[in-house]
């Protein structure tokens, strides 16, 4: 509990009068994007719209940023608002999961190798470089790995965003289209809780949020603040979530957030490395589609879930959308979370066993 007081403390000390300039662009520019596509009545449109509107300022040149602790409180928002979504029948659901758990090791693998090897025979790039350009999810540790690998940084960094942003923009619209979500603007969430549940629900979801980020756990900050929510509403203990407009907030902060990856490239770099993020999403689509096809024969989870859970897409993105199209946050996130810890604990095996040998620097 020392270690977060003192980086909370860093935090606040490191803040500056253009960093609070910059935070207060990001938002208002999220802001009006998430409030055009809510008037336009489209699906997911305060994510969607607040994610395009910030990553477009973002490539135009715009220094777009949130503090990290405005976005671990975006996390936490979002996860105590799928926790309300949780109900004692939902849980009951959950004796399929190891089965599509496993099919999604696999699509989670096959699409990994199949968009590396576009990216490898199509547009030249190196092995380890395409690898950690298809792996889907757990960006930051892919990052990592690219640094430490000395591979294809930016190129890595433009395919894992457009992949995020194509997904987030674009699977609402065509889930709606299909009927497997809602058509309408307006986002299906909880009645709000009293003041006093709300509080106490809070407090459950800060808490278990930093314990879990003290066990270093994935995701802590939302994952933790989502399982808090889930036990106190599948046990029945509290009933109801956030007021509209602090819902509307945390999904309006999450797009915003998903929107300022584009702030660290450049419009040269993204125009560069374009044709390989479109083609190596394209393929990973077409693999995941086959998984998705085999789940929803094998199981009885819903196909509007199903495709969902296997969207090859950032964890926190794809729940946001489960969030706005009333689609199962407990399916969705059990399958995001088990990507994201295979992913974590795979990608480095899978690069040491098919990438390039790794050169020193002293070599």
């Amino acid at each position: 509990m020392t270690s977060v007081r003192q980086k909370l403390s860093h935090a606040f000390r490191n803040i500056t009068a253009r960093d609070i300039l910059h935070t207060f662009e990001t938002l208002l520019i999220g802001l009006a994007g998430g409030a055009f596509f809510q008037w336009l009545q489209l699906p997911g449109g305060l994510i969607s719209g607040a994610m395009i509107a910030v990553g477009a300022a973002a490539i135009a040149g715009r220094p777009m940023g949130l503090p990290p602790l405005m976005a671990h409180i975006v996390l936490m928002t979002l996860g105590l608002s799928l926790g309300s979504m949780v109900s004692p029948q939902m849980l009951t659901n959950m004796a399929s999961y190891p089965i599509s758990i496993a099919i999604l090791a696999a699509s989670t693998f096959c699409a990994t190798m199949g968009s590396s090897y576009y990216l490898q025979r199509i547009h030249r790039w190196d092995r380890t470089s395409a690898l950690l350009a298809g792996s889907p999810g757990a960006l930051s540790q892919i990052i990592m790995l690219a640094n430490e690998r000395r591979a294809d940084v930016a190129g890595i960094a433009v395919v894992q965003t457009m992949r995020v942003i194509i997904l987030t923009a674009a699977l609402p619209l065509i889930l709606a289209a299909a009927g497997l979500a809602q058509h309408s603007g307006s986002s299906i969430h909880a009645a709000p809780a009293t003041p006093l549940a709300l509080a106490l629900l809070v407090a459950g979801c800060v808490a278990t949020a930093l314990a879990l980020r003290l066990l270093k756990f994935p995701a802590s900050w939302m994952f933790g603040a989502m399982l808090g929510s889930s036990i106190l509403h599948g046990a029945g203990t509290i009933e109801g979530g956030l007021p509209a407009w602090a819902y509307a907030a945390a999904l309006i902060g999450i797009g915003a957030l998903i929107g300022t990856r584009f702030a660290r490239i450049s419009a040269r770099t993204l125009l560069s490395h374009m044709a390989a993020a479109l083609g190596s999403f394209s393929v990973a689509i077409v693999i995941s589609a086959i998984f998705v096809a085999i789940v929803a024969m094998t199981t009885s989870a819903r196909f509007g879930d199903i495709v969902v859970a296997f969207s090859p897409g950032a964890m926190d993105a794809m729940l946001a959308l489960a969030l706005t199209l009333h689609i199962d946050p407990i399916f969705v996130g059990a399958h995001h979370l088990s990507r994201f810890v295979f992913v974590s604990i795979a990608t480095p095996g899978i690069v040491h066993l098919f990438g390039q040998p790794q050169v020193d620097a002293d070599d």
